[in-house]
């Protein structure tokens, strides 16, 4: 199975965060909801994992 990742300079953020997820495809959404949430204050909701994966890039 490919690799994804989920960068955060994919996204504008006012802290200008530049964490890069890498794995398996749901690793990285599961990671990168909890970033979203803890980091950024976003609610770890099943739309938002919906939007994390949209926009998985292949490593």
């Amino acid at each position: 199975m490919a690799r994804m990742v989920a960068d955060c300079r994919d996204f504008p953020s006012e802290s200008g965060c530049t964490l890069t997820i890498a794995g398996q495809e749901d690793e990285v959404v599961a990671a990168a909801a909890v970033h979203a949430a803890t980091v950024h204050g976003h609610d770890d909701t099943p739309e938002l994992r919906d939007m994390l994966r949209s926009v998985l890039k292949p490593e």
